[in-house]
């Protein structure tokens, strides 16, 4: 699967951290990057759209999709599945498109054993206080739900040196600056080697 012309992105961030306002600039900015809608048994919020932001699935859909090797990757948390659909990702892929996939710390790991050229970029909240704040303004979920969410958020902060890249979004302006600069790195060196492959032919 390295052969692909495209190249893949994965953002990851404890919830809370903003990695979401990050990918919709960087989709907005970079129209030729396709954005990995993955699956969930989560319940969608009052601003998602179907098949925009997931594909939202019920649980036995889900598990049929696991046993036909439909994803992937995936994973159960905080009760709910999620997972990238091979098809989706693959054809983007073939068809020489980059992808941009929104996940969590271990799906991002996971993407990166099968595609070892994509490239980690993790999102930083600036504290776990911080964190915490947003959380609890955001407001979407239950009390049983934030607390899933700061215990994994250590988790997923102890596992951020295995990413290639890692922004401290304190300033909004400026982390997505410093992922701007991060895609438009790697978009360029798509673009050499593809120039490079041209002229061999």
């Amino acid at each position: 699967m390295s052969n692909s012309k495209g190249k893949i992105f994965v953002f990851s961030a404890p919830s809370g951290a903003g990695k979401t306002t990050i990918v919709k600039y960087i989709l907005k900015t970079f129209p030729e990057i396709i954005f990995s809608v993955s699956a969930t048994t989560r319940k969608k919020r009052e601003n998602e759209t179907d098949g925009v932001d997931y594909f939202f699935i019920t649980e036995d859909e889900f598990l049929k999709k696991i046993q036909e090797d439909d994803f992937i990757e995936w994973e159960k948390f905080y009760d709910y599945y999620y997972g990238s659909l091979k098809s989706f990702v693959n054809n983007k892929l073939s068809e020489g498109k980059s992808v941009l996939f929104e996940l969590d710390v271990k799906g991002a790991l996971n993407i990166k054993k099968i595609y070892p050229e994509a490239i980690l970029i993790y999102v930083m909240p600036p504290s776990i206080e911080e964190l915490e704040r947003r959380l609890r303004n955001r407001a979407t979920e239950t009390e049983a739900d934030f607390k899933k969410r700061i215990e994994r958020a250590d988790m997923e902060l102890a596992l951020k040196d295995n990413f290639d890249y890692i922004i401290v979004n304190d300033v909004l302006e400026k982390a997505l600056s410093d992922a701007k600069k991060i895609v438009e790195e790697n978009i360029i060196k798509i673009d050499r080697s593809k120039a490079n492959a041209d002229s061999t032919c």
